[in-house]
């Protein structure tokens, strides 16, 4: 196994929980230190060292980076878009306050690598909605959006102007089953699948047509891994790599588990977070992400929905 020191900042969370696992899978158990603001679930607490950490306490952040003898870190903390935009004030503060905390402590203690992620919701209205290059106009309108762009361009002045090693990818909207989304506005595509098996149908809050990047969670584990392995000569973004994987709509996604449960039956009520997806494209382009480090996602979404409804933890209804 590979002699580091990873801590995960954010690993109660719908991308840290299943990451801990695969890291610990690569690292050894006891070579990946978990934190969360609160209690993770068991699996990850139970498989290895377990810390509660507010990622805004500085000092105790740099006293467990000390502790462990650091040497990577995956600083997955965030506010969501939905849930910033109901506290723009507080969304921007820890989004970008704890980026900047974490460079400054990777910098103090010799850290080699950091991965930061992005997300989709740097692109705004006035961005192409279709096959989105890695460069074009970047907009945002929301405080999720905003900070995370900022997020990108320090993340470079940093790599740039300080030599740290910070990598990033523009997560799509995410859809795993080992934990629950946190306030994204691509939560519905979690959220239908125990609808579907709990009560065969689902109230969505965006319209039918709304096209969005989306990815499974096993490719953006995957992709996540796989850049920070690659060789840092290859890598010729320092802001944040595009990388594409599914899109689809919510009449399509619902049409698709529909195969599989018959009696299944979409409605929509769209409310604000209709405002925020029409401010973001509907695919991605992400040839650069696969010229310069091989990505490929593996997922389309027949297989996605398979895999989703066959490990959600909520029990069929039959009529």
């Amino acid at each position: 196994m590979k002699q580091e020191k990873v801590i995960i900042l954010g690993a109660g969370g719908q991308i840290g929980t299943e990451l801990t696992m695969e890291l610990r899978k690569i690292y050894g158990h006891s070579q990946v230190i978990a934190t969360d603001i609160r209690d993770a679930s068991d699996e990850v607490k139970n498989s290895g060292p377990f810390e509660i950490v507010d990622v805004m306490d500085t000092a105790k952040l740099n006293e467990l980076m000390k502790l462990y003898k650091v040497t990577q870190v995956y600083h997955l903390v965030a506010l969501l878009s939905a849930t910033a935009e109901k506290n723009p004030k507080f969304g921007w503060d820890l989004n970008m306050g704890s980026l900047f905390s974490v460079m400054d402590l990777c910098l103090e203690n010799g850290v080699s690598k950091l991965f930061w992620p992005s997300s989709i919701a740097v692109f705004g209205p006035t961005t192409p909605k279709a096959n989105v290059p890695q460069h074009t106009v970047v907009e945002p309108t929301t405080v999720y959006g905003v900070s995370k762009y900022a997020g990108e361009l320090w993340c470079d002045y940093y790599f740039r102007k300080k030599g740290l090693d910070v990598r990033s990818i523009r997560y799509p909207g995410l859809i795993g089953y080992k934990s629950i989304p946190g306030g994204g506005t691509t939560d519905y595509a979690v959220d239908i699948f125990y609808e579907a098996k709990k009560h065969q149908k689902y109230s969505c809050f965006l319209e039918a047509d709304t096209r969005l990047p989306m990815m499974y969670m096993t490719d953006a584990i995957h992709a996540t891994l796989q850049l920070m392995d690659a060789p840092a000569d290859q890598l010729s973004i320092r802001t944040a790599y595009n990388i594409n994987g599914l899109d689809f709509t919510p009449a399509e996604l619902a049409a698709a588990i529909k195969k599989h449960i018959p009696s299944f039956e979409i409605s929509y009520a769209p409310d604000f977070r209709q405002q925020i997806a029409n401010s973001w494209p509907g695919s991605i382009n992400g040839d650069l992400a696969a010229k310069d480090w091989g990505w490929k996602p593996a997922f389309n979404l027949e297989a996605m929905v398979s895999e989703m409804l066959e490990n959600t933890k909520v029990p069929i209804l039959t009529a």
